[in-house]
């Protein structure tokens, strides 16, 4: 085994084992928190440009089992834990976590005191990283200045759908896809007949979110994050969804002015379509009403977040994992996007009163910075599906 080191942006560095892939690579160190779940963790597009580390000591003991992936491979820029299994006890696990990190290029690190790390970026924030088996550490230094910051980058293009596709009506390129999708014996896609036409704009969508868009009734045209409103609007959508994604949502102001020019046609013509977001989507939702988003000090990534539902004054145990959020402000006891007294905060997170939620006040627009598709509570916020649902029907028997 490989000794390794991870090199902080700062100058401080851990040491380590390297597993999985013996190799380089960078990108910006967060914690996660979750006690399980790795699997849709290392799969996440969201964490396109992350290295990840996980705060439980223990991570691999179920394997990898392919059911729970959330793309077609994983997004992780590197893994770091305290010790990961080197076997795996589970009767659906293909693999384990190493099989899987050498047939991708994934540089894993163990041996690592995360616990100190953590509390590391805790309190300097979330910053620039770069595992490697260099013993070098004035070259190693000298490589992670060079290491590009996470703000401003487009990391969306590097995850997004590369062409149009209807996840539950065509057989995939890639086995993958397909087992992910439709052979989850936990997820039943059936359930409810599709009734409404909804394209998704593809940021980095989560296959569980496809999955239950498909179970409240949905029939899914998935496309690019660069797809024009005129192509959005030629599919005749019911409703249209904006998806998770990574990175700086002002990297990527090609999907916040498709959702300005797709809210304005909505207005001039009068034919309200119902638009939906979850994380990146709820940014750029954000962004397209001329609010501004800023980068939280080391970000929300975890399966036990609480969330404060306004209308509801229920608290909602939450999974999250972004890196910034939509700004705020207080009126007359009462939050909106700042800037703009037309779109509420419905949702706000208890541990640092940041933006968890949005809906404007007479469109039928509305999105979350969490993700109500995770299963933490475990249904605690199943009801925003439901919800984008209601909208698309009361959207349909206006028409007629």
């Amino acid at each position: 085994m490989y000794e390794g080191i991870l090199m902080l942006e700062t100058g401080v560095y851990f040491k380590g084992k390297i597993f999985g892939y013996i190799g380089e690579t960078s990108g910006e160190v967060i914690f996660n928190t979750g006690l399980v779940g790795y699997e849709e963790i290392l799969t996440d597009p969201s964490y396109k440009g992350q290295i990840v580390v996980m705060t439980y000591p223990h991570i691999g003991n179920y394997g990898i089992t392919y059911y729970d992936f959330e793309s077609i491979e994983p997004q992780v820029e590197g893994f770091v834990v305290s010790e990961f299994s080197k076997i795996c006890s589970n009767w659906q696990a293909k693999h384990n976590i190493e099989f899987l990190f050498k047939k991708y290029k994934i540089v894993g690190l163990e041996n690592v005191d995360t616990r100190a790390l953590t509390k590391y970026i805790r309190t300097k924030g979330a910053m620039r990283g770069i595992i490697s088996t260099e013993t070098d550490l004035k070259k190693l230094y000298e490589k992670v200045q060079k290491v590009p910051s996470i703000i401003g980058q487009d990391l969306v293009k590097k995850v997004t759908c590369k062409e149009v596709y209807e996840p539950f009506k065509q057989k995939s390129k890639d086995d993958i896809i397909t087992f992910a999708l439709t052979k989850n014996p936990f997820v039943d896609v059936e359930e409810r007949k599709p009734e409404y036409n909804v394209v998704v704009v593809d940021c980095g969508c989560k296959y569980n979110i496809l999955r239950w868009l498909r179970k409240v009734g949905c029939n899914l045209i998935v496309v690019p994050a660069d797809t024009s409103f005129e192509k959005i609007l030629s599919f005749s959508p019911d409703g249209i969804f904006f998806s998770n994604g990574p990175g700086d949502p002002e990297g990527v102001p090609y999907v916040f002015k498709t959702l300005e020019k797709l809210i304005s046609y909505s207005i001039n013509n009068k034919k309200y379509l119902p638009i939906f977001g979850i994380c990146l989507g709820c940014q750029m939702m954000g962004l397209a009403f001329g609010g501004k988003t800023y980068k939280l000090k080391f970000g929300h990534h975890g399966i036990n977040h609480p969330v404060k539902n306004f209308e509801t004054q229920k608290i909602e145990i939450t999974s999250q994992n972004h890196n910034f959020a939509v700004e705020i402000e207080e009126i007359e006891g009462k939050f909106y996007v700042k800037g703009n007294k037309e779109l509420v905060v419905t949702h706000i997170n208890l541990n640092d009163y940041s933006c968890e939620g949005i809906e404007h006040k007479s469109l039928p627009i509305f999105s979350v910075q969490y993700h109500p598709e995770s299963a933490p509570g475990p249904n605690d916020s199943k009801y925003l599906f439901e919800k984008f649902v209601k909208l698309m029907e009361k959207a349909k028997n206006a028409k007629t």
